[in-house]
């Protein structure tokens, strides 16, 4: 679990495919490598991977082909500037929101328009979570916990304050580069629930007797 505060700033170093996946190695600016432990988590632009190796300043990740479909991990190459964040320890403040480092979708950035300081970006929306995306609600955006300002049915827009842009990758997104996204896992399972709702509905009848549907 995280909490879509990114720490650090990461460089690929090296991808060497890996039994149909990756290996991919990475280069943080400031994450203390040295005090990464084997099997733990780190959010890499919001995809939850486990630290396989790590020293000399580098660390190592697995990434399977269910990864490399799903997230923009598969277009990554060595120089790529990636959002990083250690797991969430307990007892830690929490000061972005729930994240779970699992991407539901690829977004494209349909427009970046500089406010001040800091930035407007206008993502678009895939149906997949359209419904689980909400004016003022949270979204993770390539690992990073913003508010939605607006959103419609295949898009929505986000206020980058100045130390978003100062310190994460999306200081050099442009219009037409992909991120990745994961909806607010509270509403993911508000949806979910929604949805069987009319099952369960049937269900009753059925067991009342009530064959139509």
């Amino acid at each position: 679990m995280f909490t879509g505060l990114v720490s650090d700033i990461g460089v690929v170093e090296r991808i060497v495919p890996r039994q149909g996946g990756v290996r991919l190695t990475v280069r943080p600016s400031k994450l203390p490598v040295d005090a990464l432990v084997h099997g733990e988590s780190v959010a890499c632009c919001g995809a939850c991977l486990t630290v396989i190796e790590r020293g000399g300043g580098l660390v190592s990740f697995d990434a399977i082909p269910e990864t490399l479909s799903r997230t923009t991990l598969g277009g990554w190459r060595p120089g790529t500037r990636i959002n990083l964040e250690r797991a969430l320890a307990l007892g830690e403040r929490l000061g972005g929101h729930l994240v779970q480092g699992h991407v539901d979708a690829v977004g494209e950035v349909l427009a970046k328009v500089v406010e001040g300081q800091g930035a407007r970006l206008t993502v678009s929306l895939p149906a997949s979570i359209a419904p689980l995306v909400a004016e003022k609600g949270s979204i993770a955006v390539d690992g990073i916990s913003l508010t939605v300002v607006d959103c419609g049915s295949d898009w929505f827009t986000v206020a980058l304050i100045p130390e978003t842009v100062k310190h994460t990758a999306l200081r050099g997104m442009r219009p037409g580069d992909s991120v990745n996204l994961e909806a607010d896992p509270i509403g993911r399972f508000v949806a979910r629930a929604l949805t069987l709702r009319g099952s369960d509905e049937k269900l009753a009848r059925f067991a009342q007797g009530g064959w139509g549907v």
